[in-house]
């Protein structure tokens, strides 16, 4: 076996000793952890599970898909029935858009390719003056990564997928599925959370002091888990900058979410980091000219 096929294991091996020598480090970081799911995550997504799975049930992708097929098809190239997906993404953060994206592949309403296409763009982390400017940024960011990769790759088969119409299903059958289902995709989502953070905190208890305070060590932390590195970041230019980069790559948290999300659906996420990675080198570049406004 190469040794590149036994990295897994290492880093498993190495994760499990400092969970061994550190327990009550780690038995902390899961409670803070747990503690954000239920004070903040649970009870944002959760009503964003439920209402965006009753707009594609009650046929609000029909509508939208009225309204924005006109920029949709020339802007991404995709049809306009994929814009419930972005306009939730937007609005919901990467979970929402991305289940959103995987209900109209489900449902017959959008292509496999469409819906992979979409992902690229569809999602986007809202985090005060700051966070306003980070907020537009993103969305920026986000539209734009969708656009320039959806316009790098051949014309999606819009002729050869026999697109459904998206029938309004009826309330009483369509309420309870959506509770049920976004329950299930905020426990998914809460699990992720509190393993990375209790893995970003075991590894800032083995690193050195000066390393453990510096803004490297907050990129380190933020490409694990979005959460842990942000609130690690100076508040100066440079991390400001970090920050704008940080939201727009996500975290490996951000990310396993999302392909949680998918894993039971017929999407892949083979252009889902691809544009994540774009999205966090545009938004870099998109914070430069803020800089002047925040930081005089």
């Amino acid at each position: 076996m190469k040794i590149r096929d036994r990295l897994p294991l290492l880093a498993v091996l190495c994760c499990f000793s400092a969970l061994l020598l550190l327990p009550e480090v780690s038995a902390q970081a899961a409670r803070d952890a747990m503690l954000l799911c239920a004070q903040t995550l649970i009870p944002s997504l959760f009503p964003f599970f439920v209402l965006s799975s009753l707009l594609i049930a009650c046929g609000a992708s029909e509508l939208l898909s009225a309204l924005l097929s006109p920029l949709m098809r020339p802007l991404f190239g995709l049809s306009g029935t994929g814009a419930a997906a972005l306009a939730l993404g937007l609005c919901g953060g990467y979970p929402v858009g991305a289940r959103t994206a995987a209900e109209l592949v489900e449902n017959g309403v959008l292509s496999r390719d469409e819906g992979e296409r979409l992902l690229a763009g569809a999602g986007v982390f809202s985090s005060s003056r700051a966070g306003a400017a980070l907020y537009l940024i993103h969305v920026a960011a986000a539209l734009c990564a969708g656009l320039l990769i959806c316009r790098a790759l051949p014309p999606a088969p819009h002729g050869t997928y026999p697109h459904k119409s998206a029938k309004a299903q009826c309330f009483s059958t369509a309420f309870p599925t959506a509770v049920q289902n976004a329950l299930t995709g905020c426990l998914n989502v809460s699990a992720f959370v509190v393993f990375f953070t209790v893995l970003a905190r075991l590894l800032l208890h083995f690193l050195p002091e000066a390393f453990a305070s510096s803004l490297p060590c907050a990129l380190l932390l933020g490409f694990l888990e979005l959460t842990s590195g942000v609130l690690a970041l100076p508040c100066s230019r440079a991390g400001f900058l970090s920050c704008a980069a940080l939201l727009g790559w996500g975290g490996l948290s951000v990310h396993c979410q999302t392909l949680s999300v998918l894993a039971a659906s017929p999407l892949s996420a083979r252009y889902y980091l691809k544009g994540k990675v774009l999205q966090a080198l545009l938004s870099l570049l998109l914070a430069l000219p803020a800089l002047p406004v925040l930081f005089p």
